[in-house]
């Protein structure tokens, strides 16, 4: 049971939303909660209070009448649920609700306990809203995917539950939910928040850290099918730099290939005296075999950074206004502008397509008998010109490669004023955190083409026996599904069964 306190981490999200852990409110909590909601109600009394006794945004203008302020909430709520697009997958939309949860159970958003406990229930339950992906600017927060959530907390609008999407109220009633009761502020304080773009972006940073171990895993093995010299993955050379990620990338490769007898030392092969004009030996590798360390090196180190961003935003109040009992005052802002994940998201998206971009090339020095020199060409191992071998999916690999490139683009310096120009300049942030997590499926689909095509290199050469200790424990898992292509092969099937299992599966048993 995950105990959600002041702070909650990475390895929280990773319990609840992969293994399933319960979630669990505190005493104390229910105690800040409960004095913030006090507090605002008596405050708010004989002031002006945005969002409690105001219109909206630009309408915050007018008066509302204490008769008309609960049916103020449920306008907020049902007028804004106008997304569209494509559905939110549940575990991106689990992710948000602990996001939300979170930052409501600080205290300083006023809100009725019902709030907290009814969003408890859904996270425990696996009930989750029916959430799309587009509409959120990124600035008043995730205002149009927040508004789904609140939705389905008022009992209205679709969830998913139990593989089907069905109406919220019959959800309900299976599991004996009560709807939120709206007492002050609840809609808006569910809504004025970027635990949409927060909640994308953590589930982003879980998987992209899982890619870039698959990468990793891969530039170790190509190295090992290639028999290159081991001194570009050296603790010498690579702590000649002081980028942490690049030495971290370089350990973790020798690591890898610490017993594999295909690795060559540079001093038995080229330090020595020769009469060669002409060497037979490659004396240095292509950059995409040799360069690994310093190009994955900064990816590791950008989603260090964006993780410890993110940390910071999830524990955050991220609403407006904020309600601070211990000063006793509420006070308005824009906590709810989401620049920070905006610029992390853009940076993980760039990282992650160089990425693909490396994978996409290793491919391509595997795919090309006048690169490499020692296979056939696209590791074709039937017959030269009446089979194809992974011609196919090399068309695959190089189109999506394309499109991150495309969609790598910035959207933290995008901003179109809306809202009346009341929102005159906004984060995109929630566009951004699904923009990345396109491009980090894409790369899915690249990395699992290349681990196809070295896993039938593997087979054409016949050196599993020669290989590291850990690429023979990883490819003997991987040969239950993949075959050699001896005949053409329908290669879709076998193109998402391995991506499947790279999203699904940690290599070097690394936690989060």
């Amino acid at each position: 049971m995950l105990k959600v306190t002041q702070s909650i981490q990475l390895q929280d999200f990773y319990s609840v939303l992969f293994e399933n852990e319960k979630v669990e409110l505190s005493t104390k909590q229910f105690t800040r909660i409960e004095k913030s909601y006090k507090f605002l109600q008596e405050f708010s009394k004989d002031k002006v209070i945005y969002g409690v006794n105001t219109g909206f945004g630009p309408m915050a203008q007018y008066k509302i009448d204490e008769d008309d302020q609960h049916s103020l909430q449920y306008n907020l709520i049902r007028s804004h649920a106008s997304g569209t697009g494509k559905i939110l997958a549940p575990v991106y939309v689990k992710a948000l609700m602990l996001a939300r949860l979170n930052t409501l159970s600080l205290g300083k958003s006023g809100v009725h306990k019902s709030v907290v406990e009814v969003m408890t229930q859904l996270i425990n339950k696996n009930i989750t809203p029916l959430i799309f992906e587009h509409g959120g600017v990124g600035a008043s927060g995730d205002l149009v995917q927040l508004a789904h959530l609140a939705l389905v907390l008022i009992g209205e609008g679709e969830v998913f539950y139990k593989g089907k999407r069905v109406a919220t109220e019959i959800a309900f009633k299976a599991e004996k939910i009560k709807p939120i009761q709206i007492k002050c502020r609840e809609g808006l304080a569910l809504m004025n928040g970027t635990s949409v773009m927060t909640g994308i972006g953590i589930v982003n940073t879980i998987y992209a850290e899982r890619l870039l171990n698959w990468a990793v895993f891969c530039s170790s093995l190509i190295n090992e099918v290639v028999k290159a010299y081991e001194d570009h993955f050296s603790a010498p050379l690579n702590e000649a730099k002081l980028h942490e990620g690049q030495k971290n990338i370089a350990e973790k490769m020798r690591n890898h290939l610490a017993d594999s007898s295909r690795i060559k030392k540079r001093d038995q092969h080229l330090f020595k005296p020769t009469k060669e004009k002409v060497f037979k030996e490659k004396v240095q590798e292509y950059y995409s075999l040799r360069c690994v360390p310093q190009i994955l090196g900064p990816v590791e180190d950008t989603l260090k950074q964006v993780k410890k961003i993110l940390v910071e935003e999830v524990n955050s109040a991220n609403d407006n206004p904020i309600i601070d009992v211990a000063s006793k005052n509420v006070y308005h802002g824009g906590n709810f502008h989401g620049d920070y994940v905006a610029l992390e998201m853009d940076k993980l998206k760039l990282v992650i397509t160089k990425l693909s971009m490396l994978a996409e090339r290793q491919l391509n020095y595997l795919l090309n008998s006048n690169l490499n020199n020692f296979l056939t060409p696209f590791v074709n191992s039937g017959k030269l010109g009446l089979n194809f071998g992974m011609q196919g999916t090399q068309f695959t690999a190089v189109s999506t490669t394309a499109e991150n490139q495309a969609l790598s683009n910035s959207m933290y310096i995008h901003s179109i004023p809306n809202n009346n120009d009341n929102q005159d300049i906004v984060s995109m942030g929630t566009n951004a955190a699904n923009m990345t997590k396109n491009v980090i499926e894409n790369s899915f689909e690249v990395v699992a083409i290349e681990l196809i095509t070295l896993v039938q290199a593997v087979y054409q050469l016949d050196i599993l026996d020669e290989l590291s200790s850990t690429s023979r424990k990883e490819l003997q898992k991987i040969q239950e599904f993949i075959p050699k292509f001896s005949e053409d092969q329908i290669m879709y099937p076998f193109v998402q069964e391995m991506k499947s299992y790279l999203l699904e599966h940690e290599v070097y048993s690394e936690k989060k």
